[in-house]
């Protein structure tokens, strides 16, 4: 897949850059209004110091009826820890705000997920050492670094 920009510019050592974290504040704002398609979502949640809401901009996957969020940069991002820190509860927008409760995933259970995920997300695809032609198998090898989380309705 032929890339625009070089990925260093958004994200280095597994965080956005300066420019990363400006243009996903741009894509939440976008996101959260619900003029895209409904997998293009705003994540809400407190920080887990500030405990101002923190908006970050997903996508949201789809398998077996069930929506999941999937952290691409891994463990180390703000949005997972400021989720486990808010007792896995959110508010997810695209359009109206709804109130959920993120269960995270197995790591047993998430390679048919981050299969969907990764053909959903074309923009995460810089961050997997994988292709759209890897098996299942390969993504479970890969699923210990990339936290999942089932979209459960409160």
């Amino acid at each position: 897949m032929p890339r625009l920009f070089p990925k260093a510019l958004f994200y280095r050592n597994g965080r956005p850059t300066r420019i990363g974290r400006w243009l996903n504040g741009r894509w939440a704002s976008v996101f959260r209004l619900g003029i895209l398609p409904s997998f293009l979502v705003t994540l809400e949640v407190p920080g887990r110091r500030s405990g101002r809401p923190h908006s970050t901009a997903l996508v949201a996957a789809d398998y077996n009826g069930e929506r999941y969020l999937v952290s691409m940069l891994g463990e180390n991002v703000d949005w997972v820890r400021n989720v486990r820190a808010a007792s896995n509860r959110a508010v997810l927008r695209s359009g109206k705000p709804q109130r959920i409760r993120l269960e995270e995933v197995p790591v047993a259970e998430r390679g048919p997920l981050l299969k969907a995920y990764y053909g959903r997300a074309t923009g995460a695809r810089w961050h997997f050492s994988l292709s759209e032609q890897s098996s299942v198998e390969e993504f479970q090898a890969v699923a210990a670094g990339y936290p999942v989380f089932r979209i459960v309705p409160e």
